[in-house]
C-alpha cells in the first residue's frame, strides 16, 4: 500500500508511564512507509469517566477528541481499550448528553481509527513487518481488543511471523487478568486473585517475555511477575513488532 498518513492517539498510559510503546509504534509504521503525526491537542479518551458513571463529564473529553482528529486520514491507537472506547463509546456518551452534531462527528472519527494490529493486517494488509525478536514470548489477549473490538487472531499473526520468535500459547488466554481499570481498585481481592491465576498461567509457558496489546494490562500483569521475582518481562505488541 502506498504511503499513508497516520495520526497517532498516544493514550493516557503511554503518555504518562511507558512512552517507549508510543516510540515503538512510530518506528514500526514509519518502517513500513507511513508518515506519523501526533495531533498535540489529544488528551485522555474519556473512557475512565465513562466507565465509573462521570459521562457527563466525559462529554467535553469526547468534543476535544473529535477536534483533534478531525482532519485525520486514519487514526493508530495501541490500545484495544482506548480504540473500543473511541468506537464504542464516544457517539453514544454525544447523544445522551444531548449533542447530536457531535454524535455525528465522532461517529465519522470512529470510523477511521484502528487499533494497532487491526490497522496493520486489515488497512495495510501486512502480517510480517520485517521484526526480528529472538526470546520465547507468550500472548495475552486483553479483554477490550478481544470482546470489544474482535481482533481476534491478528495479533497472533503479526506475532507469528517475527524472525526469531519462540511464541507459546498461554493456558486459559481469553480470561481476564483482573486489571480492568478502577475494578482493581474498587475490588482489589477479586482483582488479586485473577491476577494470581494469570501469572501462574505465563510462568508455565518458560515465556520471557509476556505481550498483549494493551500496556493497563501488561501494567497490572508485570507488577505481579516482578513482585514475584518470575524473570518474566512485559512487553507492548508493538515494541516486539518494531524490534530488529
Amino acid at each position: 500500500m502506498p504511503g499513508v498518513r497516520v495520526a497517532l492517539f498516544v493514550t493516557c498510559l503511554v503518555d504518562g508511564l511507558f512512552p517507549d510503546v508510543g516510540k515503538a509504534t512510530v518506528t514500526l509504521l514509519e518502517r513500513l512507509g507511513h508518515e506519523v503525526v501526533v495531533p498535540p491537542r489529544q488528551t485522555c479518551c474519556g473512557q475512565m469517566h465513562i466507565n465509573t458513571g462521570y459521562a457527563a463529564q466525559a462529554a467535553p473529553i469526547v468534543a476535544n477528541h473529535v477536534e483533534a482528529f478531525a482532519d485525520a486520514d486514519v487514526v493508530v491507537v495501541p490500545s484495544g481499550s482506548c480504540a473500543g472506547s473511541i468506537r464504542h463509546q464516544h457517539a453514544e456518551v454525544a447523544r445522551e448528553h444531548g449533542r447530536p452534531g457531535l454524535a455525528d462527528a465522532a461517529t465519522a472519527v470512529a470510523a477511521r481509527t484502528y487499533e494497532l494490529s487491526e490497522f496493520l493486517v486489515d488497512v495495510l494488509g501486512v502480517t510480517d513487518v520485517g521484526a526480528y525478536f529472538p526470546h520465547r514470548v507468550t500472548y495475552h489477549p486483553t479483554c477490550h481488543s478481544l470482546r470489544v473490538l474482535g481482533v481476534g487472531e491478528r495479533p497472533l499473526r503479526l506475532l507469528r511471523a517475527v524472525r526469531g520468535i519462540d511464541l507459546v500459547e498461554l493456558p486459559g488466554a481469553e480470561t481476564c487478568c483482573g486489571f480492568g481499570g478502577t475494578f482493581a481498585l474498587k475490588n482489589a481481592d477479586t482483582s488479586t486473585a485473577m491476577l494470581a491465576d494469570k501469572m501462574s498461567a505465563v510462568t508455565t509457558t518458560g515465556a520471557k517475555v509476556l505481550t498483549a496489546g494493551d500496556s493497563s494490562c501488561l501494567m497490572h500483569i508485570g507488577g505481579g511477575l516482578a513482585r514475584l521475582r518470575s524473570g518474566v518481562r512485559t512487553l507492548h505488541l508493538a515494541e516486539i513488532l518494531a524490534a530488529t
